[in-house]
């Protein structure tokens, strides 16, 4: 199995529900008010500009490596996971100050906009930030809705439900000691890598694997066999994706490369530099953290810091370790072989993407 063409082609089928999905919620939404009607659009909008439907695949594929069988309630209730998501990057892009997503505006800047044409007495900033955490919150609410009227047994629509819930507080938990971190300016090893937990391992691998397991009817065993693949998997995902902001194509990416550099976001690449970095290059790193004008000649030093205190070559074997770490363990579980080859091939793919 090719498992970058299985998550291409299981994104289309998700897409095309999810297309379906926002056209009976927008009908939905006339009967409240035109403003909820636009909300809902703005929802759709984001959610289907981009996004490689990876949370679903992993519902999907943790569904059937626990021995469920059909596929077309499980699709549909794999939307719940995308609804989350959108939710939370929603928000997120608030905190970030972020004016673009997937390439299209963000819902604050969208109203914030709005506010500048039509709302003058009003703060631009707070209407665009007030009307993007309410429009945030209506995602949560779909998230939860799609597994709620899911066709399967009560039981384990209860079960994941709770699940959902439990996804999202340890997802906000890294996101408050993101924060933190950032306006501390300084991060331990030990700390990066609990935040990578808590907001890529356990909010994109584990807690996908488990909604989908907990749909089919599957047992701790089960479950401790997903968590043992998706934590070292998510954070060793996380660990590459912090490399290519630095060392990407800016084209394939669809974002500046060095942003994290920019807003002061704390990553291993820059703990592991600042902890091996001489005076000079530990001042020049501290100077430009949270810079927003560090300019590409600023980000080709910094890469050249990375790279001469061995921060690069450590980040990329530690997180081929963690990759190889979770492979290991899927490869020793008692799962449909499918579902193995579609967990393995997806770890390679995320530790040797370029996007």
């Amino acid at each position: 199995m090719d498992a970058k063409v299985e998550l291409q082609n299981y994104k289309k089928i998700v897409d095309q529900k999810l297309a379906e999905y926002f056209e009976k919620g927008i009908k939905e939404a006339k009967k409240i008010d035109p403003l909820a009607v636009q909300a809902a659009k703005n929802i759709r909008d984001l959610t289907l500009a981009g996004g490689k439907r990876l949370r679903a695949a992993f519902m999907y594929w943790g569904y059937k490596a626990a021995g469920g069988r059909d596929d077309d309630k499980m699709v549909e209730a794999s939307m719940s996971i995308e609804l989350t998501n959108i939710f939370l990057l929603i928000h997120d892009d608030i905190i970030d100050r972020d004016d673009f997503r997937h390439g299209v505006e963000t819902i604050h800047k969208r109203y914030e906009k709005l506010a500048r044409r039509y709302y003058k007495k009003t703060d631009p900033v707070h209407f665009g930030d007030s009307m993007a955490l309410v429009i945030g919150d209506m995602a949560a609410a779909a998230g939860n809705e799609i597994i709620f009227n899911s066709k399967f047994p009560p039981e384990r629509i209860l079960k994941a439900l709770a699940k959902l819930q439990d996804i999202v507080s340890v997802t906000v938990g890294g996101e408050l000691m993101d924060v933190v971190l950032e306006a501390r300016r300084k991060a331990t090893e030990k700390e990066i890598l609990k935040v990578h937990e808590n907001k890529t391992a356990k909010y994109t691998v584990e807690g996908p694997l488990h909604l989908g397991a907990l749909l089919a009817g599957a047992d701790k065993k089960t479950l401790d066999l997903f968590s043992a693949y998706a934590v070292p998997v998510g954070i060793g995902f996380q660990i590459q994706d912090d490399i290519l902001g630095i060392f990407g194509d800016e084209r394939k990416l669809g974002k500046p490369v060095g942003s994290d550099l920019r807003k002061g976001v704390q990553t291993l690449l820059i703990t592991k530099a600042l902890e091996n970095a001489n005076t000079q290059q530990r001042k020049w790193i501290r100077n430009m953290m949270g810079n927003p004008k560090a300019d590409a000649r600023d980000i080709e030093e910094f890469k050249k810091i990375v790279i001469d205190t061995g921060s690069l070559e450590y980040s990329k074997n530690f997180s081929q370790k963690l990759i190889k770490q979770g492979k290991d363990a899927i490869e020793k579980g008692d799962i449909p072989k499918n579902a193995k080859e579609f967990l393995s091939g997806i770890a390679d793919y995320l530790m040797n993407r370029e996007v």
